[in-house]
């Protein structure tokens, strides 16, 4: 009756023999980014290149760009991948980063329903356009999450001279959700949201929702990668990181950012300087 245990045990110390050490010397780095990498397909469609090219494994934890800066800061991840430029540079200010490197841009766009109750569609200025969403009280749901689309919106509605804060609860909503989450809510409600485009060209449940704003400036989405610094937290994996960082700005990785598409349409477009835009 205590075979068949026996026979148990000495199968999992042979698979622990023979797999432990493959296990165990598995490389791999911890890469902070963004709902937005994740969501619209991104890594999905890349990583796999850069790990069979290097060996490495890319483990991402997305999140939004403000949870994603934190989360670096504190030494949980290796690298830092997330579009608001500010928060970046003071990343870097604060010893955190070693240093920002540009790596890919794409936009946002202001979706809504297809009615358009505030009459935006066609709209290049989006100050203008966040105006009449205001004007006409119309449902706009913001992320509300900290995230480098939320920081964009906040700023863009500051710009327009609209108190979204006194207007929190009534035409406008707050998720406190990913980008993904945000869409289908403001799906459901038939309302207008801040969306970056690689998630709207992945997003299937789109409903009566539409691109009704586009093309202002200040709509421009840079995206940073950044080593977090080896000096403020020494178990960073400094060389496979700044590896994955040297990849993204490689001909080859930047040959795969500009490859990734959806419906033949291209989410992100490779850049190694953006600074002057």
């Amino acid at each position: 009756m205590f075979l068949r245990p026996i026979i148990y045990l000495v199968a999992s110390l042979l698979f622990l023999q023979s797999n432990g050490p493959a296990l165990a010397a598995e490389r791999f780095i911890t890469v902070a980014s963004t709902t937005s990498t994740e969501n619209s397909g991104f890594f999905q469609a890349i990583l796999p290149l850069f790990e069979r090219a290097t060996g490495v494994a890319v483990r991402v934890v997305a999140v939004g760009t403000g949870q994603a800066v934190r989360m670096a800061e504190r030494g949980d991840a290796d690298v830092l991948f997330v579009h608001h430029q500010p928060s970046e540079a003071q990343f870097v200010a604060d010893g955190f980063g070693v240093k920002r490197h540009d790596v890919m841009y794409n936009d946002f766009v202001l979706v809504g329903p297809r009615h358009d109750p505030a009459k935006v569609s066609g709209m290049s200025d989006a100050t203008g356009a966040l105006a009449r969403v205001a004007t006409q009280r119309a449902v706009f749901v913001s992320r509300g999450d900290d995230s480098g689309t939320h920081k964009r919106e906040l700023r863009l509605w500051q710009a327009a001279g609209i108190d979204v804060a006194a207007a929190s609860g009534t035409w406008y909503r707050e998720s406190g959700a990913g980008m993904g989450t945000t869409l289908n809510i403001a799906s459901g409600m038939d309302a207008y949201t801040l969306t970056d485009r690689g998630t709207w060209l992945n997003f299937n449940n789109r409903g009566d929702l539409v691109v009704l704003a586009e093309g202002d400036r200040r709509l421009f989405n840079p995206y940073g990668v950044i080593l977090v610094n080896p000096q403020r937290h020494p178990h960073v994996k400094a060389a496979d990181g700044q590896a994955f960082i040297d990849w993204l700005r490689s001909p080859d990785g930047q040959k795969a950012i500009a490859a990734y598409r959806i419906d033949g349409q291209p989410v992100f477009f490779p850049s190694t300087d953006n600074d002057a835009r």
